[in-house]
């Protein structure tokens, strides 16, 4: 099974970055979205989310959640209030018990009040981190989340997200090639002026 999706020319700047075109990645595999820098990887991922206009179609009722490569805390709010903002950005009830239950599986039940200022790179990573599996969501689009941590801690984190994510459809972008054959399953480059997504399968 693939998710199928189907985007128009996308556009920066007056600058046409994206072909129209159709690709799709397999459900509940790890796929990385390779090429040059400048050449749409992180506007191709805003595309699916709806944040930049060309989205023509989409699977059907799926959900996103998305991790960029900076983590984003709010430092106003403690670490496990960072973790459930999604809920309250949209005024529902957070699952506290899920958030601590997120936070005790990537190492960090002890900083739940904490707040981001208290914890390192790779800490605020793991963060990120937990905030988007809280999400639960059915593809999950992340945007070289690891490429601001040294060498040592992405391997950690490269192990925990993998565990993490077992089973999750994700699309990575990546310029490190030894992250790409650690993590992915398939691989999508994206070539060409404007881009168009070329796949490994």
């Amino acid at each position: 099974m693939r998710y199928a999706f189907s985007i128009d020319c996308v556009s920066y700047q007056k600058k046409t970055v994206l072909a129209q075109q159709n690709f799709s990645i397999p459900v509940n595999k790890w796929t990385a979205l390779v090429g040059k820098s400048g050449h749409g990887k992180t506007t191709l991922l805003k595309t699916l989310l709806g944040l930049v206009p060309g989205l023509n179609a989409s699977p059907p009722g799926i959900s996103l959640s998305y991790m960029p490569q900076r983590d984003l805390l709010l430092p106003w709010k403690t670490v496990i209030e960072n973790v459930v903002l999604g809920a309250t950005l949209r005024r529902e009830t957070p699952n506290i018990s899920k958030a601590k239950s997120l936070l005790r599986d990537v190492g960090l039940a002890d900083e739940a009040q904490n707040y981001p200022h208290h914890l390192s790179v790779g800490m605020r990573q793991r963060v990120a981190l937990a905030r988007t599996l809280m999400e639960d969501a059915d593809l999950i689009l992340m945007d070289e989340p690891f490429s601001a941590v040294d060498h040592q801690t992405r391997d950690q984190l490269h192990t925990l997200a993998k565990r993490q994510l077992e089973g999750k459809t994700v699309l990575i972008v990546s310029h490190d090639p030894d992250e790409v054959v650690k993590m992915a399953d398939h691989v999508l480059t994206l070539s060409g002026e404007p881009a168009v997504c070329l796949s490994d399968s």
